[in-house]
């Protein structure tokens, strides 16, 4: 499961399957990490400086930071991507294309292009795209394909 939290500063990743359970999380900042909750991460439960030296401290590699740069990521189902906005420039992109699965009993979505102005690159705008597109597939019960090599390099377990 991957998931994404996010502040005005910062955005939190969460990746499961690279999570031990070291719970150094929970014990460095219970007001954001609490596992009794859901979500269980509550990105305003502590200012930025502290969650980030939790993050930084995560032994597994699960919990990832890093700063938004007042980029905002939207879903758009109807345009199957997950768009970066710098004010109302669009400046990135991950899109995916919805089919069936051979039975033709499961939706998959094909990460095929995950795309950052040359500007914007290097700020964690792609990650948090394809984190987006990930997250929402998972909360639709949707099959993941990463044929976008930057996607598939993400969500590698």
């Amino acid at each position: 499961m991957h998931r994404l939290y996010e502040n005005e500063d910062i955005t939190v990743f969460w990746d499961s399957d690279k999570c031990r359970h070291a719970k150094v999380c929970v014990h460095q900042s219970p007001a954001v990490f609490n596992k009794d909750n859901r979500p269980w991460i509550n990105i305003s439960g502590a200012p930025t400086a502290e969650i980030w030296k939790t993050v930084s401290q995560c032994p597994s590699g699960a919990l990832t930071c890093i700063y938004n740069h007042d980029i905002r990521i939207m879903f758009d189902e109807s345009r199957q991507c997950a768009l970066a906005y710098d004010g109302d420039a669009e400046v990135g992109e991950c899109c995916y294309e919805s089919s069936s699965d051979g039975s033709g009993s499961e939706t998959v979505w094909t990460i095929v292009h995950t795309g950052v102005r040359p500007d914007h690159e290097n700020k964690g705008i792609a990650k948090r795209l394809v984190f987006k597109v990930a997250e929402e597939a998972e909360k639709r019960k949707v099959k993941i394909v990463p044929v976008c090599s930057y996607a598939a390099k993400v969500l590698e377990k």
